[in-house]
């Protein structure tokens, strides 16, 4: 039994502009893979693509993808060629070092594990000037971008020393400590102030990633002392993840600083950032995508398909075979594992009455051609892509198959006016 092998040339078709000239529309090849990209499982074992499809890419496993924007995931065929693809994956796990800048605060953005796009702010401490940026953001390559800033000591004037504590006023107060385990801190406007008056007041804010949860913000200096600090900062929740078709998350909580990992089920493989972080703004990254495997198509045997199907092959697919004559070698039927193999080779037939191998005629479909087809004839197991001609739109299955009768199985198409 010959095959028939698929082409990855470029197809012409001819049509009449309105000028009366012909003009060739080519189609596209299969499109070209790219490192850590790899295009969706549904344009599998396709070669050729008529101008103006497109066809859509994923980022590998374990790789994720930087930026937001849909678009860039898909390319074109425009005139026998793809447009460019602008999809950027960068691998996972990727995290920036702890930002440690010497004699200053970090007064704002994420906390660790610091991932690509993660910001942080900083500010210098009383009697220190900041030298370079005070926003840094976590490169794609785990590096800080810009690089970290400096906090360098100020210059003591030559005619008047430098102090850096300072004494209050009578019945005043330096600036507030610290309040141990209450997830808050002073508000960038009182945190360069030294000294207080008596009856000033300074506020509070919430740590990144907590959010306040009743209670004064507000302390005020009394005769030397601080009043105390009744607001509470609670974790920020962040509710669910997300629902995952054929797949879930398996969640450590729901709280600022937790994730959730997705797990996909069986003959399902994960598309997309396997780990969400619980964030001060939500849950970071995109709900990713549980695919389900593919296995390639069967190779060819003289045993006869009893129920043909098109590819792609997903999993738990069943393939049944038989033979017209003879005795079938092997198991009648075979399925696509949870790992993208067969369950089994496919069968063959022993003994088969050659005879009965019939041949089938060029498919008579009005309006349309048929691909990898070289032959004026074909043999039983051959099978053949139709495509319509412009102006016409497909119905009925794409490929058929010779069957051992001689027909076209499972049945011809018809091309049907776009009208």
């Amino acid at each position: 039994m010959r095959t028939i092998s698929w082409t990855t040339a470029v197809l012409c078709a001819v049509f009449v502009t309105s000028t009366g000239k012909a003009e060739q529309v080519k189609d596209c090849a299969a499109p070209i893979q790219f490192p850590h990209v790899r295009l969706r499982g549904v344009y599998n074992g396709r070669q050729t693509f008529k101008t103006g499809e497109k066809v859509y890419y994923i980022c590998a496993e374990g790789f994720t993808e930087a930026g937001n924007y849909k678009k860039r995931r898909g390319v074109k065929c425009v005139g026998g060629k793809w447009t460019k693809l602008k999809l950027n994956c960068t691998k996972e796990g990727i995290t920036c070092p702890a930002p440690l800048v010497a004699n200053s605060v970090m007064i704002g953005g994420e906390v660790p594990p610091y991932q690509v796009g993660h910001k942080v702010t900083f500010t210098c401490r009383p009697g220190f000037h900041l030298t370079g940026s005070e926003h840094i953001t976590c490169g794609s390559l785990g590096m800080w971008q810009p690089k970290l800033p400096r906090c360098i000591l100020l210059p003591m004037s030559t005619e008047e020393p430098f102090y850096d504590v300072e004494l209050p006023p009578a019945g005043g107060c330096s600036r507030p400590a610290a309040i141990k385990n209450s997830n808050a801190d002073l508000t960038e406007k009182y945190m360069m102030r030294k000294t207080f008056s008596s009856g000033d007041q300074v506020q509070y804010m919430c740590n990144v990633g907590y959010a306040p949860a009743g209670g004064s913000s507000y302390r005020t200096c009394r005769n030397g002392k601080w009043t105390g600090l009744f607001m509470r900062c609670e974790r920020k929740m962040c509710g669910t993840a997300g629902e995952i078709l054929n797949g879930e998350f398996s969640y450590t909580g729901v709280e600022f600083g937790d994730t959730a990992t997705a797990v996909c089920n069986n003959g399902y493989v994960l598309v997309g950032q396997k780990t969400r972080n619980c964030l001060s703004n939500g849950w970071d990254g995109r709900i990713p995508v549980c695919e389900a495997v593919v296995c390639d198509e069967p190779e060819k045997t003289n045993a006869e398909r009893s129920d043909f199907q098109e590819p792609p092959h997903t999993y738990r697919n069943v393939i049944h075979y038989q033979c017209p004559s003879g005795t079938l070698v092997g198991k009648e039927e075979i399925w696509c594992t949870e790992n993208g193999r067969w369950s089994a080779p496919p069968p063959h037939c022993a003994g088969l009455v050659r005879s009965l191998r019939r041949t089938c005629p060029p498919p008579n479909v009005a309006n349309a051609y048929w691909t990898h087809s070289h032959y004026p004839w074909h043999h039983y197991g051959d099978v053949i892509s139709v495509s319509c001609t412009q102006g016409y739109v497909l119905t009925g299955p794409s490929a058929i198959s010779c069957g051992v009768d001689g027909q076209w199985s499972p049945v011809l198409p018809e091309c049907k006016s776009r009208k």
